[in-house]
């Protein structure tokens, strides 16, 4: 008996929240991605004005009036949850919905949480893509997201963060504001292809929607990683690239949920594949459930791409590739530092040593006098109270 099934019937969805989600979604559409669906959500109309999704929803009209959240996230929350049956309908139909929005601002901190827990209370699998502002844009900004990631957290079943200070240390060559912002949205539509491509279509060893779901459902943290290689090491580069992305906050280190697929051309060798899978198991944990996949492409000669969804940490793995190169800026740096001093105190004579020593003793003698000369706090006096700097003015 045959049963007809046809993979396309997977319905995925890219919701956009606020100015940075909607920016993403409009890149992402810029790339002709197929079998995905995308929306808009916004509390500032004029900025939906220029989205190109297939569907756009002004939420909180009462309340904020079309004119945005005021980078007030209470505002934010307040406009979803005034517009929630519009939303449901929006997502009326998805199998997968992917939140994808910028967090440190009004709408996005605010209402991705909410339309996130409206997706989950739907019964589909949902995802939420979350980049954290710059450090330049101030403390104020930084608190908020951190807020709000931790809110998207709990209403999502998978969370992606991407930290934007880490795109300043995926190049060592100068990148405008501009490129910034497309490298970050470029994990978004990486990962969403991917995706769409493992669930909507048939391959030699297949993966399906109810493998992703196994892996992201009610996981927490996740790593969605994309590499590829060419040449001889192509297995060894691409898998490298999938385990450890630099601008995430995790790698597959200690996972316990893999999901990995391979695409290569038709020729490709068993060794490539056994190299490649050997590399991506072994960072994950040694208990960890390994689900795989090989589709064939033969566009792609002599290249290898493989794409890693891992799940199942314990918390975030903060050991990418760019925490790890930043980790070591900061050691040779101190190094030097130690370096510096260390010739500055470098003997000049014979005697010196005995001289330093008795320098140094003088040094700590005059200290302690000053101490034990200045004047000391009354027994009933509370000490100060250090002032709180005030916080500058927002970046916008």
């Amino acid at each position: 008996m045959s049963i007809p099934y046809d993979k396309s019937n997977v319905n995925i969805k890219v919701v956009g929240v606020g100015g940075g989600g909607n920016n993403a979604v409009n890149r992402m559409i810029e790339t002709n991605i197929k079998g995905v669906e995308f929306l808009a959500i916004n509390t500032d109309q004029m900025a939906l004005v220029k989205s190109n999704a297939t569907t756009k929803i002004a939420i909180g009209e009462k309340i904020t009036k079309g004119f945005g959240a005021g980078a007030n996230p209470e505002n934010g929350r307040r406009a979803a949850e005034e517009s929630v049956e519009e939303i449901k309908s929006a997502l009326s139909g998805a199998d997968m919905v992917f939140v994808t929005t910028g967090m440190g601002g009004g709408t996005g901190t605010g209402a991705a949480p909410i339309i996130a827990r409206i997706a989950k209370e739907m019964d589909i699998l949902t995802i939420g893509i979350a980049t954290k502002p710059f450090e330049f844009e101030g403390k104020r900004r930084m608190v908020q997201a951190e807020s709000g990631v931790e809110e998207l957290r709990q209403n999502v079943d998978s969370l992606i963060i991407i930290p934007n200070e880490r795109l300043k240390q995926v190049s060592d060559t100068r990148i405008t504001l501009m490129n910034a912002f497309e490298i970050a949205d470029d994990v978004l539509r990486r990962g969403v292809q991917s995706v769409s491509e493992i669930v909507n279509e048939t391959a030699f060893i297949n993966v399906d929607f109810a493998d992703v779901t196994a892996i992201m459902k009610g996981a927490g943290n996740a790593h969605m990683g994309i590499g590829s290689g060419t040449g001889k090491d192509k297995a060894e580069i691409a898998a490298k690239s999938a385990i450890s992305s630099p601008l995430l906050e995790t790698s597959i280190d200690g996972a316990r949920g893999i999901l990995f697929s391979i695409t290569a051309s038709p020729d490709i060798g068993l060794e490539d594949i056994d190299i490649a899978a050997r590399m991506i198991t072994d960072a994950a944990h040694p208990d960890a459930n390994n689900i795989w996949g090989v589709s064939f492409d033969p566009n792609l000669e002599d290249e290898m791409r493989i794409t890693i969804i891992a799940t199942g940490f314990d918390g975030a793995k903060n050991n990418t590739a760019a925490a790890k190169k930043a980790e070591e800026k900061k050691t040779a740096t101190r190094e030097s530092n130690a370096q510096d001093r260390t010739a500055a105190l470098e003997p000049d004579d014979t005697n010196s040593e005995e001289v330093l020593g008795e320098e140094i003793f003088e040094d700590v003698s005059s200290m302690l006098k000053r101490r034990s000369l200045a004047p000391q706090p009354q027994q009933n006096e509370q000490p100060q109270q250090p002032v709180n700097p005030r916080f500058g003015r927002r970046f916008s």
